[in-house]
């Protein structure tokens, strides 16, 4: 998309966005009838992710599965869009978090914490964590392609303090705040499929098997920092909960792989219990063991 196009899209969306959730979701319901139905999205993608996944159910239960995905999916468009107008107090009520005295302790303790969690509810409404912590809140992030959209998208995410940073400044990142006595949780979004050229390490999820970056891991191998996954859990249409799972609180002692095989098994626990929640239109398994030098 060039410019021309982008700001004209900027420009409906501001606009249309104004309306409330509850009139919105008419347009998530329009855009379910072309994602689902004519001309479809990714279908063929979503259909062979969830058969390889799910190879004990049948083609019926895999078809209830893909049309709540794509509901909650177009859902998710709509949601992600509207953050250009939801306030705290919107985003507060839609997406608490259950147990933010768990974060409270760590901070009063002197840690950093390596945030984990997946492309699972809605993750994007998690810029509202800095209402819930006073650790400095850093995302980390994978740049997109397209400029204009990468803007677009680090515009909605730098609300409420938060301050994202591209995944290749990681470190510099952690040795400023340190120098500048800040505490910190940096959030990976853990299930992104490395490059070729990147794969360290495989493990088996969802049946499959499937390349992992172990770039939580080693942050929080080398800074010593607590391990804390991120449960998004989606009530009904527009409210999620968010609840915080410490998974280590000290981690120089683990053996290697321990932390990505912990947080890479705890998303696979989440998503069976409620598939249509994950991103399926996502390539996730589009390297092969045989395609990589790995």
């Amino acid at each position: 998309m060039g410019a021309v196009a982008f700001y004209i899209f900027y420009g409906v969306n501001w606009i249309i966005t104004l309306l409330p959730l509850r009139v919105l979701y008419v347009f998530s319901d329009l855009l379910f009838l072309f994602a689902y139905y004519f001309p479809g999205y990714r279908k063929k993608v979503v259909a062979e992710n969830l058969r390889n996944s799910f190879p004990e159910k049948t083609e019926k239960e895999l078809r209830v599965i893909t049309k709540k995905f794509y509901k909650h999916f177009c859902d998710l468009i709509i949601e992600i869009l509207k953050l250009v107008h939801m306030g705290n107090r919107q985003l507060s009520e839609r997406i608490p978090l259950t147990n933010p005295e768990l974060l409270e302790r760590l901070y009063n303790e002197g840690r950093d914490v390596v945030i984990v969690l997946g492309h699972y509810g809605n993750w994007e409404w998690t810029r509202i964590m800095p209402l819930y912590t006073m650790l400095r809140n850093v995302p980390i992030y994978k740049p997109l392609n397209n400029k204009y959209f990468d803007w677009f998208m680090l515009s909605l995410r730098k609300k409420n303090s938060c301050d994202p940073i591209p995944m290749s400044k990681t470190v510099r990142e952690i040795i400023k705040n340190r120098k500048e006595n800040r505490l910190a949780l940096y959030g990976f979004i853990a299930d992104q499929t490395p490059s070729s050229d990147e794969i360290r390490f495989r493990t088996d999820f969802l049946n499959q098997d499937t390349p992992v970056f172990l770039g939580p891991e080693k942050i929080a191998l080398k800074y010593d920092m607590a391990v804390v996954f991120i449960n998004i859990q989606k009530i009904r249409r527009g409210y999620y909960s968010m609840t915080a799972e410490l998974l280590f609180e000290h981690v120089k002692t683990l053996p290697e792989h321990v932390i990505t095989e912990t947080h890479v098994k705890r998303l696979e626990e989440i998503i069976r219990e409620k598939p249509e929640h994950w991103l399926w239109t996502h390539r996730r398994w589009k390297y092969k063991r045989d395609d990589c030098n790995d």
